[in-house]
């Protein structure tokens, strides 16, 4: 599965203990799957896919997963995410595509969700609300190709598991680019104790984002230092997904703030967030397991963690999509462009440069 060695394999001393498998499938019973398409033999260039998130796994019993969200710059898409704003929980997966393959993703997560959910579905007036986010993958794929089928969606169901998940150019993340590097899917997980409980918290990222000048990994301002095969050196065009999993027991406006901090994730590489860039971000909280409202009773509880509390958590969710969005440029590979670009290939980074120019950095600060 794992070809490359990962950031903190190659050295980079990322704070924060980890859990077992340092991605987001640590927080338990979440899985991840993936359909990837790449085809550069034809005129019409395939190199995109689909992602799929599975909070509570295959579980037959739906359950409202807890959520909050949050836009750092809304030029992007994530259904959903009124109810999530409004309602504070969703039903189902979470699915991450290209711009232009949300409405056949969205068709397959309807399906999976009333296949899924049969017997709840077929005896009680539900609706399914699925999660469907997007960037842009149209400079590495011919993203007006409409490559993705409903298929290919429902393969990224059928592949989610736990454990260990690839990274890279693999699923939604196949056709994306990170500060005029390959860019694409990455993870990254932290545990925190909280009194006698240890909770995890993990990161997934779609990362499309970022100019090269921008770039920099623990403070080392590689991007100024490496300026060779950019692929759109004068504005951002891309935009980064992030989704946040935990395990602690949360409230929907806690779930809001711990996505607000993703900013500040995105942020330590040197991204500010930019015009062109749908940086959209997704919290939510596998604790609290309970029945749809719609069949449950009038008066509920919740567990759910004081407020005062959080400051860890907050760091948690910092920490692990600062070294998710690296761990994507770190498994990315090669690949052409189909168009819009100054260079015919995307550049994978040069990971033992990176290692070594941040190495250099951090002795002579």
């Amino acid at each position: 599965m794992k070809t490359k060695l990962r950031a903190r394999e190659m050295g980079l001393p990322f704070s924060g203990k980890t859990g077992a498998n340092n991605n987001i499938t640590d927080v338990a019973g979440v899985q991840v799957g993936y359909k990837t398409l790449i085809d550069h033999e034809n005129a019409s260039q395939k190199q995109t896919g689909v992602t799929a998130i599975l909070p509570r796994g295959r579980s037959n019993t739906p359950q409202p997963v807890w959520a909050g969200m949050y836009a750092l710059n809304g030029n992007g898409e994530m259904t959903g995410t009124h109810w999530i704003q409004d309602g504070g929980y969703f039903t189902g997966p979470i699915m991450i595509t290209n711009s232009h393959a949300v409405g056949i993703t969205h068709h397959a997560a309807v399906k999976w969700t009333i296949n899924q959910y049969k017997e709840a579905w077929t005896e009680h007036h539900l609706w399914a609300m699925p999660v469907v986010a997007e960037t842009f993958d149209g400079i590495l794929n011919d993203i007006n190709a409409m490559h993705v089928t409903e298929q290919d969606a429902q393969d990224a169901l059928d592949d989610a598991q736990s454990g260990p998940i690839q990274e890279g150019n693999v699923g939604g993340g196949t056709g994306m680019i990170a500060y005029d590097y390959k860019g694409g899917t990455g993870s990254s997980s932290r545990l925190i104790k909280v009194d006698d409980r240890e909770y995890t918290v993990g990161a997934l990222v779609q990362a499309n984002h970022g100019v090269r000048k921008w770039f920099n990994v623990l403070g080392a301002p590689f991007g100024l230092h490496d300026n060779e095969n950019l692929i759109h050196p004068l504005h951002e065009q891309g935009s980064i997904i992030v989704v946040i999993a935990t395990d602690a027991p949360m409230l929907p406006h806690q779930l809001k703030r711990m996505a607000k901090r993703a900013a500040i994730g995105i942020g330590r590489n040197g991204s500010p967030g930019g015009n062109n860039s749908g940086d959209i971000f997704l919290a939510f909280s596998t604790a609290n397991s309970k029945n749809m409202p719609q069949l449950s009773e009038s008066h509920q509880t919740m567990d759910y963690l004081n407020d005062e509390v959080f400051d860890d958590f907050y760091l948690a969710v910092v920490e692990s999509i600062e070294e998710a969005v690296i761990n994507a440029m770190f498994a990315a590979d090669d690949v052409p462009v189909f168009k819009m670009a100054e260079s015919e290939v995307c550049r994978a980074i040069d990971t033992q440069k990176l290692c070594e120019f941040v190495s250099a950095s951090r002795v002579m600060s």
